[in-house]
């Protein structure tokens, strides 16, 4: 994954005002804290900010911060945006040492679902989580925990240990295999199958009556009839 690098500068203002006088000259502004140190109020230019953004690789990642001369590791933890128009308009950033492990929700990514023959036999993904807090080194943290689709069935239930994730990453809860997501029938199939159900016990139930009514075949009456006939003619000739 290529670094991303954010070029900071220091807000002297903080608090609403401060906030809002960085984004009237372009920039976004942002908190770095963590490491044992004070927070201190930043900003980072608003376009810089949003192509690094729109790379889906700066949330949750590290990320090389830059003021001056000096640079150090962090982690963007977090972005505030605008409900009506999405523009970001708040970050934080969490200091680290790059071989520091740390924990960090990292976003789970179905793949192969064409692949997968319960999808098209009517089933749908229920999914349960769609991140998973890991425990992982600050240098190491995956883009994304992949589960392949390809192989499972209508009904199976999809855990942790179906995910596919380097050695060093270990999840934060260590005392079952949890559930990520399942393979159902979607409604649309469980209707169809319920209708075809009902069709086929109303035709039993029609069968099942007609017999009971002793309205069998002609050609099976009608055999039964001859045979008796060629009996009683057979013992007439006797006579």
């Amino acid at each position: 994954m290529a670094e991303i690098i954010l070029n900071v500068d220091v807000r002297e203002n903080t608090g609403t005002g401060g906030a809002r006088a960085a984004r009237r000259t372009g920039a976004v502004p942002g908190i770095l804290y963590g490491g044992g140190k004070a927070p201190v109020a930043i900003s980072v230019n608003e376009k810089d900010f949003r192509k690094n953004l729109y790379t889906g690789k700066l949330l949750g990642h590290l990320v090389t911060l830059k003021y001056g001369k000096e640079s150090q590791p962090v982690i963007a933890k977090d972005v505030q945006f605008d409900p009506v128009s999405d523009r970001p308009l708040h970050f934080d950033l969490m200091r680290v040492d790059a071989k520091q492990t740390i924990k960090i929700e990292v976003a789970v990514h179905f793949i192969n679902e064409d692949q997968c023959k319960a999808f098209r036999q009517g089933g749908s993904l229920e999914i349960v989580r769609h991140s998973v807090e890991i425990l992982v080194r600050a240098d190491h943290i995956p883009e994304d925990l992949v589960v392949d689709l390809a192989n499972h069935k209508m009904g199976d239930t999809i855990r942790w240990s179906d995910v596919k994730v380097p050695g060093d990453v270990e999840p934060t809860i260590t005392d079952r295999d949890f559930v990520i997501a399942s393979i159902k029938t979607s409604s649309a199939a469980k209707a169809a199958d319920e209708i075809e159900e009902a069709i086929a016990e109303e035709a039993a139930e029609a069968e099942a009556a007609a017999v009971e009514a002793g309205d069998v075949p002609a050609t099976e009456q009608g055999d039964g009839e001859e045979g008796e006939v060629s009996a009683e003619d057979g013992e007439k000739t006797e006579d």
